[in-house]
């Protein structure tokens, strides 16, 4: 090899190698800014406080689901109707008010005087879904006719929606009972 080559970093005098940059005040303080920056959005303690506020937000949107908007039941009760009302202040819901045959049959909350039963109120209520189930419970209201009611039962009840945890589907006439 030939020894007769230029070395840039030997030839320069030493106190251009040992000149360091100095910084101004303003690159120093966007300097720190940016630093700043990175620390802040890769920071463990921000990162796992914003993942337990996900995970419980997730949590709260499923629980809210399944208590409010999701039925866990969906039954079917025998009875008679006795009420519908619209009741609510600023929520205007139908609700219907039954007897249900096996409340009648429990002798321990039936009186009887004579040949007749006496019995103190109706034992089952459900709010209506639609003016065409409202129209059934009126209908059949008072008219010794027991009705088939299908309801979905929810964990809450919602203003809107009724004053009752049951929302009746389907009002039908009960045809294997003739009326005695």
């Amino acid at each position: 090899m030939n020894d007769n080559f230029n070395d840039h970093f030997m030839d320069q005098p030493d106190e251009v190698q040992e000149q360091v940059h100095q910084e101004t005040p303003q690159e120093r303080e966007e300097r720190e800014i940016e630093e700043s920056i990175i620390e802040r959005r890769h920071n463990p303690t921000r990162m796992t406080i914003m993942a337990v506020i996900v995970f419980l937000a997730c949590v709260l949107v499923t629980w809210t689901w399944m208590h409010y908007f999701r039925p866990y039941a969906h039954s079917v009760e025998k009875g008679w109707v006795m009420n519908v009302t619209n009741e609510g202040t600023v929520f205007k819901t139908l609700e219907c008010k039954m007897l249900t045959q096996d409340y009648i049959m429990d002798s321990v909350k039936v009186q009887w005087k004579g040949d007749t039963v006496l019995v103190d109120g109706a034992n089952f209520a459900c709010s209506l879904k639609n003016d065409s189930l409202v129209h059934k419970a009126v209908r059949f209201k008072g008219s010794g006719q027991r009705v088939i009611v299908e309801y979905d039962e929810y964990k809450g009840s919602l203003p809107w929606r009724g004053n009752t945890t049951r929302v009746a589907t389907s009002i039908e006439l009960d045809s294997a009972y003739l009326g005695h």
